[in-house]
Formats: C-alpha cells, sequence, structure tokens
C-alpha cells in the first residue's frame, strides 16, 4: 500500500463529535507507553504525524488522522495509565469504549502489546473484552528490536497459549519495530486488503464459546496524588466481572 499523503484530520473527546463515517477506519490501541505514537507514525511514513511523548497516556482524545483521502488511521488513548482526574479519564475511557462498539465503519482495531514484558494480566483482560465484543481485531508486537530475539520469541508464545483457549482460531499476530520498519508492510497489508475488498470482508476473530453480555471495558483507573493509574488487575481473579472504566 502507498500512502499519497497522511494529514491530521480532527480530534474528538466522545463519539458524537468523530468526523462523518464516509470513510473506513483502523484503530489503535494498546497499554500506556507501548509505542502506539511512534507505530503510527511509522505506518504513515511521517516522522510526526502523532505526537510522541515521554508522558505516559499523553493521548486524552480520539485523533483521526487521513490516510490518502480513501481512510482514516484513529490514534486511540491508551490503557493503563493517564494523568489527569478521575472524572477526566472515565469520560475518556467512556467514549474509547464507545467508539470501539457503535462506530460502524470502524473496520479493524490493531491491539499492541510490548514484546519485551511478559503477558500483563489487562492486556490479556482487553483481548477477552475485545472477543466479547465481537470486534475485528489483530494483535501487534512492538519494540522488537529491543530484547534479544529469545525473550521476544518466549513473551509471544507465552502470550498466545494465554489466549489460545479463548478462540476457535486465534486472531492474526504481527511483529513490529518503529526503529527498524519491521512489521510496517505487513501491518499496511492487513488494511489494504480490507479497503480494496470492502468493509464486509472485515471478520471478528470468532471466540470459543458465545460471547459474554455485554459488560464495561475491563479496567478501572486509580487516581492518587493528582495522577491516575491502573488499579491492579490480579487483585480480582474473577476476569468477567465489570470493571467500568
Amino acid at each position: 500500500m502507498q500512502i499519497s499523503s497522511a494529514i491530521f484530520d480532527c480530534s474528538a473527546p466522545d463519539l458524537g463529535a468523530c468526523p462523518d463515517e464516509s470513510l473506513p477506519e483502523f484503530a489503535f490501541i494498546g497499554r500506556s507507553n507501548v509505542g502506539k505514537s511512534s507505530l503510527l507514525n511509522t505506518l504513515a511514513g511521517v516522522e510526526r504525524l502523532a505526537r510522541v511523548s515521554p508522558t505516559p497516556g499523553f493521548t486524552k482524545l480520539i485523533n483521526f488522522f487521513k490516510m490518502g483521502k480513501t481512510w482514516r488511521l484513529v490514534d486511540l488513548p491508551g490503557y493503563g495509565y493517564a494523568e489527569g482526574s478521575r472524572k477526566h479519564v472515565s469520560q475518556f475511557n467512556r467514549a474509547v469504549a464507545n467508539y470501539l462498539r457503535h462506530r460502524p465503519n470502524l473496520c479493524c482495531v490493531f491491539l499492541l502489546i510490548d514484546s519485551g514484558l511478559e503477558p500483563q494480566p489487562i492486556d490479556l483482560e482487553f483481548v477477552q473484552w475485545l472477543a466479547s465484543q465481537a470486534l475485528p481485531f489483530v494483535i501487534v508486537f512492538t519494540k522488537t528490536d529491543r530484547g534479544t530475539p529469545e525473550a521476544v520469541a518466549a513473551n509471544i508464545a507465552a502470550f498466545k497459549e494465554r489466549i489460545a483457549g479463548w478462540f476457535e482460531q486465534l486472531p492474526e499476530i504481527f511483529q513490529c519495530s518503529s526503529t527498524t520498519g519491521h512489521g510496517r508492510s505487513e501491518l499496511l497489508g492487513v488494511i489494504a486488503k480490507i479497503v480494496d475488498a470492502g468493509p464486509a470482508v472485515s471478520e471478528p476473530a470468532a471466540p470459543a464459546a458465545p460471547p459474554v453480555p455485554e459488560v464495561e471495558p475491563p479496567f478501572r483507573i486509580q487516581v492518587r496524588a493528582g495522577q491516575a493509574r491502573e488499579k491492579d488487575p490480579r487483585a480480582k481473579k474473577n476476569l468477567k466481572g465489570a470493571r467500568p472504566w
């Protein structure tokens, strides 16, 4: 896929403020500090299209970028950490949930996972939530250049093993590096295939069991000393319990 132009379209605080639904959209989300902004810039081929910040959780709005006037790249706020008050954090996360559930032209969610870490409970829960919503998504392991090939492979294998029982067939899994550009053509290939074939080809990863009843996304933000932090998911053993944002 060749991207003739990549421009910022708009930012939206909620679903109602999103742009028109005339273009297919591809949303990127992951834990804060997963390297999302760097990956988006690499995909677009524009160094500063999405702002890269040293502050985890910097992205707080839903940001839309128009790619070649044919599709939109959507930068969603990361989960797990954010600066701000409890009220504002709650609003941001509710907006993300509404976007993911109700945006009719959303074709695929790209879930970013840090390849340098062992499976994190919050990432596993988000995979489970995406599957329960029957949302089409792929998994992208980032920062593959930062660890040894053996460590990266071990972390990916462990993650796949943890989620294997939730699916009849695992979602597609990719590896990438914003530093080396590895994986860029594969991710753009996923987008090109969907755009070329039309929205009907976008199929959600099939869960192994009937979808669970709709619940809120499984993360609560805990605020201390002016900072919002993820409540340790290990504090509750039942992943199916509702943990509203």
